[in-house]
């Protein structure tokens, strides 16, 4: 069973979904996927995870990085999962490029190479953004490029980290 919940942010209102295990979702209103994965039988209630969230959110959104991370449920295909773990990674207030994750997947699995492009996509069907730092994520010359909740978005969340963009 998956519960529900709302958070009002200083960029928008986001949909929160964690079940017995953790975080299984966390979107802005009307973003590209906003949803995805929800289980169709679910309740809006409170849950310790839920409120662990809430929590980290509000001192996120006051400029501070959180010192603690909600526990999360990851679902997705082994590769996404390996872009989210090193999504993980990215210190707070600092970016990375797709090209740089793309080489770090590459080294990890033993290849020549690996596509930037194929990257984007895990990046952009992160279900758990802010907590697992899509937003930090850039393009090449540090462009902003490929956010699922909106460039705009993107841009406010890392000028609340103070990142270089």
């Amino acid at each position: 069973m998956q519960n529900i919940n709302h958070y009002q942010s200083p960029i928008g209102g986001i949909l929160l979904a964690a079940d017995e295990t953790g975080l299984t979702g966390l979107w802005f209103e009307n973003q590209k996927y906003y949803g995805a994965g929800l289980n169709p039988e679910q309740e809006e209630k409170d849950t310790p995870v839920l409120e662990q969230t809430k929590e980290w959110l509000r001192i996120y959104f006051t400029g501070k990085e959180p010192h603690f991370s909600p526990p999360v449920h990851l679902t997705g295909t082994p590769f996404q999962l390996e872009v989210w773990k090193i999504l993980q990674k990215i210190p707070y207030g600092n970016t990375v490029t797709y090209g740089e994750i793309a080489k770090e997947i590459a080294v990890l699995k033993g290849l020549p190479g690996m596509s930037a492009q194929a990257v984007g996509g895990a990046v952009g069907h992160n279900k758990i953004s802010i907590i697992i730092p899509c937003h930090r994520v850039i393009g090449t010359n540090k462009s902003l490029t490929g956010y699922a909740g909106g460039i705009d978005k993107k841009r406010k969340l890392l000028a609340l980290e103070k990142a270089d963009i």
